[in-house]
């Protein structure tokens, strides 16, 4: 961070937020603004103070009043006064000084500003995998775009800024927002289960769109000339400087910096930068992290409305309700009231019935019984003794399959392996199940600290190139798909 006189001065224009007559300055504002909007930049004080003796809330406010307001948040530099001259006609006129007022660069700016936060949890946060999929085409147009017009470049990377920009800050007010107490409340509430699953898709289709943009981004722009970086950085600045502003000081380095520290944050969110995680990793294993914490919730209200609940005890109930009936009527009846539209309790079975017969009821055809086991967790069902038998044969079987599969393994990859080496990067096109052999080898190898892995039949190898950033592209019968090019080198 590098602090500036700009950084460390106090903004005046923000102190008619808090001054004591907040109430007219904040309103007085809000008119400029939307008239700014409109685009009608000058008011007089005319204009002001007829607009505020329209609202009831005004109806003392006087001419005297809203003459003081104006000079005050002129003061404060919210406003930039002229005097108007087309009105006079006399030498008493100008001595009056008429003034027209207009919103300066900052009060437009602060304006904007209690608009978005008035309307902030209206318009709330959201993750959009349509921003990924956008940044993804973009990022792909590198390799042609930096050979376009300035005014082409500039478009297209105020495009890709403006997308990444709602991306990260979307995803961060949206995760602020699931894991503060106040949505921590509500997934402990049993009005929770009726958002759970829509909650829990909508995040499982984040990632979706995450796994498959984030990673063709990462690829992207590891595999970007620097040169090409280099020109689109140029292009950019060269019509920055083209673009007039008044009473501004275009600093040319400046510009090229805060160009290259735009680029530098997309390439660390997607990733990584100094063999840190990704910002997209770590979103992603928040986003997973919120599924469980959701799910483990919802079991918790879902434990809380079954406990000390005992349908055994509630079975044994009807049937004694039952058997005091004095006649089937009566049963009848009380049948109506258990199972009827009043409270639907159904007991359903694997009924064997004697009859196909649709006209058959209930009561002509035998009862079915129904063991119900206890539902407490010191409850274990009586074992039966029985003599222990040998298991040796079908333990040999297995220990042949097994070597027969090293073995069947081991011929399979021989071929692979050109002077002691398998390079993935001149690899034939490969069966899945040799591709699954050479992922489980490379996996172990990267796991160990001196990049050092053994083959199931004993041979050692190691990485050659573990650094490597230059990707590959493996054919197999099944797909493609993309690694870093790594050697295997088998030891002697």
């Amino acid at each position: 961070m590098q602090i500036t006189d700009k950084l460390i001065k106090p903004i005046t224009e923000t102190a008619y937020l808090t001054a004591e007559n907040v109430k007219r300055y904040r309103v007085i504002l809000r008119f400029f603004f939307i008239q700014y909007e409109r685009i009608k930049y000058w008011l007089d004080q005319e204009e002001v103070y007829a607009e505020l003796k329209s609202h009831k809330e005004f109806t003392d406010y006087t001419l005297e009043q809203c003459k003081q307001d104006l000079d005050s948040l002129v003061n404060w530099k919210n406003l930039m006064a002229i005097q108007d001259t087309k009105k006079v006609t006399s030498v008493e006129a100008f001595k009056n000084r008429q003034y027209r007022y207009q919103l300066t660069e900052y009060g437009v700016e602060i304006e904007r500003m209690t608009v978005r936060l008035e309307h902030l949890y209206v318009e709330g946060a959201s993750l959009e995998p349509t921003l990924l999929e956008r940044m993804a085409a973009e990022v792909k147009k590198f390799t042609t775009i930096y050979e376009d017009t300035p005014l082409k470049v500039y478009t297209w990377w105020n495009d890709l800024n403006n997308d990444f920009k709602r991306l990260n800050q979307n995803y961060q007010d949206y995760m602020r927002d699931l894991n503060s107490a106040k949505a921590e409340e509500l997934m402990k509430s049993s009005e929770f289960l009726v958002y759970k699953d829509k909650l829990i898709e909508y995040l499982r289709s984040f990632i979706k769109g995450l796994q498959l943009h984030a990673g063709v981004i990462e690829a992207e722009l590891k595999q970007l000339d620097k040169n090409i970086i280099q020109t689109i950085f140029e292009k950019v600045v060269e019509y920055e400087m083209t673009i007039p502003r008044i009473d501004v000081e275009v600093n040319e380095r400046q510009m090229y910096e805060n160009v290259k520290g735009r680029w530098d944050s997309i390439v660390s969110w997607f990733a990584g930068e100094n063999g840190k995680e990704s910002e997209a990793g770590r979103l992603f294993d928040m986003t997973n992290e919120s599924i469980r914490k959701i799910t483990r919730y919802a079991t918790q209200i879902s434990e809380q409305f079954t406990m000390g609940a005992n349908r055994k005890e509630e079975y044994r109930k009807l049937a004694q309700m039952f058997i005091q009936c004095k006649n089937v009527s009566e049963a009848h009846k009380l049948s109506a009231v258990v199972f009827g539209v009043e409270r639907p309790l159904h007991i359903k079975g694997e009924l064997v019935r004697e009859t196909d017969s649709v006209n058959s009821g209930v009561y002509e055809e035998p009862p079915m019984e129904l063991k119900i086991k206890p539902r407490i967790r010191a409850y274990g069902e009586k074992s039966q003794r029985s003599s222990i038998r040998d298991h040796s044969e079908e333990k040999e079987q297995a220990k042949r399959a097994a070597v027969e599969k090293i073995e069947r393994e081991k011929k399979m990859v021989e071929s692979y392996i050109i002077d002691g080496k398998i390079n993935f990067e001149t690899l034939p096109v490969i069966e899945a199940e040799v591709r699954n052999i050479l992922l489980r080898w490379l996996s172990k190898a990267l796991e160990h600290k001196e990049s050092k892995g053994k083959t199931e039949d004993g041979q050692v190898f190691h990485i050659v190139n573990r650094e490597e950033t230059k990707y590959c592209t493996v054919s197999c019968k099944d797909g493609d798909f993309e690694m870093p090019s790594f050697i295997l080198e088998f030891e002697a």
